[in-house]
């Protein structure tokens, strides 16, 4: 195979993954207008989805994680799995699916910021830049009026805790993505993460189509789209496959329009263009990543 194919078939398999993102948040909107709670529904993905690890980390062979990391693969499925799960889910029910997913893209701005802070990274101009673009946008969607999307300080609240929270993926990542498997990690995480918030969980009878809802949010967004976003980097580097990625909350805002008649004011949109531009300015930088980048949530 040709290295310009083999790059055309990564960046191809990495845009199905960015799909298959971008529909987290409509069909989380299904499970929530069935009568679901936020955290319900939660649990109920991170559940299933750790099935379907389970099954790729037991044909692969690799389910062993050392006792001394486990502790801390312990505390990252309470942190970030249980952190962003949660709260992805108020999100979209606080404020609609089109502005959680863009929310959620700030994550690269914080990634830098946490890594300074913890890691002991330079912030460099750039890193301020792309701060200041998102910031200045997140600041305009706030102000931005709407159809069928909710702007309220909850919506963006739970949207930027929600990116907060992927950002640590990466921080944990930095290590133990380089250890051992995505799979490997998320059949132990995401259980810790559903057990986080099974005490505050108020389980409801469900339609066919919260089940189907569900089941679809275990099995694509979180597992199937890992599939085709790790042969994606066997093909490409880790920068490119941030910056394809982008087309996430593109397909979100598509998909909440159609299904839920979700839509921005042009200024909401041109400001959420502003979020992308300094996510995409931050990706455009040195890669900070390994091969075995950490899927989306």
């Amino acid at each position: 195979m040709t290295q310009g194919r083999n790059r055309l078939i990564g960046t191809l398999f990495v845009a199905i993954a960015a799909t298959l993102w971008g529909l987290m948040g409509p069909v989380t909107r299904t499970a929530l207008a069935e009568g679901l709670h936020p955290l319900e529904v939660a649990l109920w993905r991170a559940l299933i989805g750790a099935a379907f690890f389970a099954v790729h980390a037991a044909v692969t062979r690799k389910v062993h994680i050392d006792r001394g990391d486990r502790l801390m693969v312990a505390a990252f499925g309470v942190v970030g799995v249980a952190g962003l799960l949660a709260s992805y889910s108020q999100a979209v029910d606080a404020g609609g699916a089109a502005l959680a997913a863009i929310l959620l893209y700030t994550a690269p701005v914080w990634v830098a910021l946490l890594s300074a802070a913890f890691l002991g990274e330079r912030i460099t101009r750039r890193v301020v830049l792309a701060l200041a673009l998102a910031t200045a946008g997140v600041a305009g969607i706030a102000l931005s009026g709407g159809g069928g999307i909710r702007i309220t300080p909850a919506a963006l609240g739970w949207g930027l805790l929600s990116s907060v929270a992927y950002a640590m993926y990466y921080l944990f990542g930095k290590r133990y993505f380089e250890r051992y498997t995505t799979a490997t990690l998320f059949i132990y995480a995401l259980p810790i993460g559903a057990l986080t918030f099974l005490p505050f969980v108020d389980f409801r009878p469900k339609s066919g189509t919260a089940w189907a809802a569900l089941v679809f949010l275990g099995a694509v967004p979180t597992y199937t789209s890992y599939v085709f976003y790790s042969a994606g980097l066997k093909r490409i580097e880790a920068t490119r496959a941030a910056t394809v990625a982008t087309v996430e909350p593109v397909v979100a805002a598509i998909g909440a329009y159609f299904l839920w008649n979700e839509r921005l004011s042009p200024v909401g949109y041109a400001c959420a263009a502003i979020v992308l531009l300094g996510v995409l300015l931050m990706v455009a930088g040195p890669s900070r990543t390994t091969q075995d980048e950490p899927p989306h949530p």
